[in-house]
């Protein structure tokens, strides 16, 4: 286990003392929320796409980071996109197609 750092040993010191409360959402919030998830994961479109091999064993490894199927990755990754809340991780891997493009400029 990780040594935890100041701010996570006070929560559970606050925890162990019994000084934090539990809060739930309203039914309100509780609706909207189950409403986004139901949205979220509604599959109703099937879609056929071509990538380059290198391109896919890229996604194929970063789905395999995240510890998810690279088609639920791939669904998430546009889903994200298309809301506007996609946010660019980077990666510990190096992408092969990116070298290669850089191979190209360079040589």
């Amino acid at each position: 286990m990780k040594k935890l750092d100041q701010f996570e040993e006070d929560i559970l010191s606050d925890y162990d003392k019994g000084e934090l409360k539990s809060t739930s959402p309203s039914k309100t919030e509780l609706a909207k929320f189950k409403a986004a998830a139901t949205a979220t994961f509604i599959k109703d479109r099937r879609i056929n796409i071509r990538l380059s091999s290198p391109d896919l064993m890229d996604i194929q490894a970063r789905a395999l980071e995240e510890g998810i199927p690279y088609q639920t990755f791939i669904a998430s990754v546009l889903h994200k996109f298309a809301s506007g809340r996609l946010i660019e991780k980077p990666s510990s891997l190096t992408p092969r197609s990116t070298g290669r493009a850089e191979k190209r400029r360079a040589g």
